[in-house]
């Protein structure tokens, strides 16, 4: 199965693609989009949307595998950020792939078998559960393809 992790930003979004077949995790596609402040809000959502689209256009997913969103203080990032998830989640869903949704906590748990771990014992442990590129990936594809991993623990796909 493959599935399309991401990792919602306004600023910068993690892609990934991963497949896993015969039990085993593959690496199919990263980056880490990012849309320029200069733009208007608007325009940086449809950006956004055309980009999840082309590359649900070009990788065929079966499955998006999305972060949910977890703010403590920010609240005009909490909102600019969940209005760019809700662009993704469209996207998703006029592909009619289906949605699997996990807290930070749920990633944290199966990547690193430890829900308060910090964001380098994710960064740390992603490579050695899955082989890739040979190139420095900004944290936020990390995070995208720790979120597709995190599809195949809970979901057991296949």
């Amino acid at each position: 199965m493959r599935i399309l992790g991401i990792d919602p930003g306004i600023e910068r979004v993690g892609i990934a693609v991963l497949e896993k077949t015969g039990g085993k995790e593959t690496f199919i596609y990263s980056e880490c989009f990012k849309t320029p402040s200069s733009l208007s809000h608007g325009e940086r959502l449809s950006l956004i949307g055309n980009e999840v689209a082309r590359v649900i256009s070009e990788y065929a997913p079966e499955g998006l595998s999305i972060e949910k969103l977890f703010f403590e203080t920010n609240t005009k990032t909490a909102m600019s950020v969940a209005e760019a998830r809700g662009v993704m989640l469209y996207e998703a869903s006029r592909a009619q792939l289906p949605i699997y949704e996990y807290t930070p906590l749920e990633i944290k748990v199966a990547v690193t078998g430890y829900g308060k771990s910090d964001k380098r014992g994710v960064m740390d442990m992603v490579p050695r559960l899955i082989k890739l590129p040979e190139r420095k990936m900004i944290d936020d594809e990390v995070d995208a393809i720790a979120v597709a991993l995190t599809c195949f623990a809970y979901k057991k796909l296949s």
